[in-house]
């Protein structure tokens, strides 16, 4: 991580950085926010003297906007300060339920759907006088209605196609269901990142004696569809992998979807192997469980949940149920998307935090460096294990013995 920030020193930033924060990425957006600011402080770097680099280190970078609603529930988008000519990144949680409108005296909790139309509001405010609008959507709106099967509507490709039709230039996400669907927009950016390095930190923390060895180690993609994600974390640790596949019934639908029949392993013997069950979001969390049921089924030792995207929405009584029956041992999600409070208090949950991983991409982006070691993080997994080499040998071990 260092040598990127080192690099961000070479270059000029492409224009006055503003960061404008939908109310859905307030918390998250204030901890990207002093993270820059305290690398820009006292920053030793090459145009230090240009003239371009006047408004370079500031107390905040954060722009004041607002998207108040009339009693209809119609809205507007405000931006309460110049942004002509800046180099501007909105950050936007379509997930964040827990924001709330009144439509004629009811209360509202926003909807994905209202959250995007925030969004183009304020892309609406800025007029077309920001040098450059970067929107930073950790879950992508509509990626689960990436592709079409039957008569269908392709909701995110539309989407991706509208923010560019109004002036974005590129668009940056987190763990794509289906990173095909920047096919929408091949000619403008679109980057997805991943949350190995961080899950890999936070499974530290949570069991330090985890042990990243094929002896004791396996990775487990929950259905076919992850099978990339899997792969790429067992390469990266070294270990083995298995897969399930959902067999469904096609004959019928169960709110909105084919109803799982039954799941399907492919892979070694998991006896008494810990297995990390990588995934790009919990939704119910329906399948997960099942999946983790069947590793217990089969032996395992302990079994570590990690989901980019932690919805929960049909609440967490059925992961405390499965927890205290001892299905799994820990939950780690990001907050890239709305944590409740009674998730962050949960004795078996760990909050993987990305703050700092996104003020990296915003200052390197910024300078117009290359996101390339950002967008792999093997360099910084590899530089971890070399600080803690413990978490992949019995060096630990032996010192205890």
């Amino acid at each position: 991580m260092q040598s990127a920030l080192e690099s961000n020193l070479e270059n000029l930033p492409v224009g006055d950085l503003g960061i404008v924060a939908t109310e859905s990425c307030q918390s998250i957006s204030e901890k990207i926010d002093r993270h820059i600011v305290e690398w820009r402080r006292g920053r030793d770097h090459v145009h230090s003297s240009s003239p371009d680099m006047d408004d370079y280190s500031r107390d905040s970078y954060l722009i004041e906007s607002a998207c108040p609603r009339f009693g209809t529930g119609e809205g507007k988008g405000q931006i309460f300060s110049s942004v002509r000519g800046d180099d501007l990144y909105i950050l936007v949680d379509v997930c964040n339920h827990s924001i709330t409108y009144k439509l004629r005296g009811l209360i509202n909790h926003m909807s994905p759907d209202d959250h995007y139309q925030d969004l183009k509001r304020l892309i609406a405010a800025i007029g077309g006088k920001a040098r450059r609008i970067t929107v930073i959507m950790p879950y992508l709106y509509e990626s689960r209605q990436d592709k079409r099967n039957g008569r269908e509507s392709l909701d995110c490709a539309i989407a991706l196609q509208e923010l560019i039709s109004m002036g974005v230039d590129s668009i940056i996400t987190f763990d794509a269901h289906d990173p095909r669907v920047q096919n929408a927009i091949p000619l403008h950016g679109f980057e997805t990142f991943q949350t190995a390095y961080q899950f890999i930190k936070g499974l530290c923390r949570t069991a330090p004696d985890i042990r990243f060895t094929p002896d004791e180690m396996m990775v487990i993609t929950p259905d076919e569809a992850g099978m990339k994600r899997a792969i790429y974390m067992t390469n990266v640790l070294g270990v083995d992998m298995g897969m399930f596949y959902k067999r469904r019934d096609y004959t019928r639908l169960v709110g909105g979807r084919n109803p799982i029949v039954a799941h399907e392993f492919l892979g070694r013997d998991l006896s008494g192997k810990d297995c990390i069950v990588v995934d790009d979001m919990i939704s119910s969390g329906e399948s997960m469980l099942d999946v983790c049921r069947e590793l217990k089924a089969r032996n395992a030792r302990r079994i570590f949940i990690c989901a980019t995207f932690g919805l929960f929405t049909n609440g967490l009584e059925r992961f405390d149920k499965a927890y205290e029956e001892g299905m799994f041992d820990a939950l780690l999600t990001t907050n890239l998307v709305y944590q409740t409070p009674e998730l962050l208090a949960r004795p078996y949950y760990t909050s993987c935090d990305m703050s700092k991983y996104l003020a990296l991409i915003i200052d390197t982006m910024n300078h117009d460096g290359s996101l390339s070691q950002l967008l792999n993080p093997v360099d910084r997994i590899n530089r971890f294990f070399e600080k803690h080499p413990e978490f992949v040998s019995h060096e630990a071990d032996k010192k205890t013995e």
